[in-house]
């Protein structure tokens, strides 16, 4: 796995409403943080004009709409990613091997600056109870997010979205250059929101994660830029 600052490990979740307030925040951020993820609100929101925003500003951006769809559309939809110029993007691993497919053959079309295509396991909003009786999914969590992720690889995409809680399994089973993002990271004392599984960054690193995902912790902070300046160095701890 080629060394990544610690800075560029944190990925902040622009989960705001506005663009008026990514700028905000991209403002406050922009000297701690490299990369920030925009996801399905903030996109609905400001569309492609934020992804040009954060890129403006010098940030590197993480598409996360997490496509999934029929082979064809999310093709289309990862085609469009791409062109923007955007770091990373996903799409469901739940989608099936053939979506998978057309997905990294779709991201293709800038060559060699091809953003990574990351699949999502399992939301961290799961839990084994709501995976088994919601979804009727017989496996564990950790066992159906090994499994998913590797039919990304097989797929030959770049890497997951998963827990700290599976990251472990993950990289020992998939290796070192398996790209592994971890969402639902919570500092010590902070609330757990909506995520049933969580970790701090200390934790998620540890457990292998590449890059983790922060969002409420920072931006709710009365001063987001010590916040996550804060995580960077416990990043550089781990």
């Amino acid at each position: 796995m080629p060394r990544r600052e610690p800075k560029d490990r944190l990925i902040v979740a622009l989960d705001v409403e506005t663009l008026g307030q990514a700028e905000n925040l991209l403002d406050r951020l922009r000297d701690v943080v490299t990369t920030f993820k925009v996801g399905s609100q903030l996109f609905t929101s400001a569309g492609p004009q934020v992804v040009e925003l954060v890129q403006k500003k010098g940030g590197r951006v993480f598409l996360d709409l997490k496509y999934h769809d029929i082979p064809s559309t999310v093709a289309g939809a990862v085609r469009e990613a791409a062109r923007l110029g955007v770091f990373m993007l996903t799409v469901h691993a739940s989608g099936g091997l053939a979506m998978l497919k057309a997905g990294v053959e779709a991201r293709g079309v800038l060559g060699k600056a091809a953003p990574i295509l990351l699949a999502v396991t399992l939301l961290t909003s799961l839990d084994r109870a709501a995976l088994q009786r919601e979804l009727n999914v017989p496996l564990s969590v950790e066992g159906q997010a090994l499994h998913l992720a590797q039919l990304a690889r097989r797929a030959r995409l770049d890497g997951c979205v998963a827990s700290s809680h599976e990251a472990r399994l993950l990289r020992n089973s998939l290796g070192q250059n398996w790209v592994i993002v971890t969402p639902g990271v919570r500092p010590a004392g902070a609330e757990r929101g909506d995520h049933a599984r969580v970790a701090s960054p200390e934790a998620a690193v540890g457990a292998g994660a590449d890059y983790i995902v922060v969002g409420r912790p920072i931006l709710e902070a009365a001063d987001p830029a010590r916040a996550a300046a804060a995580i960077v160095e416990a990043i550089a701890r781990s």
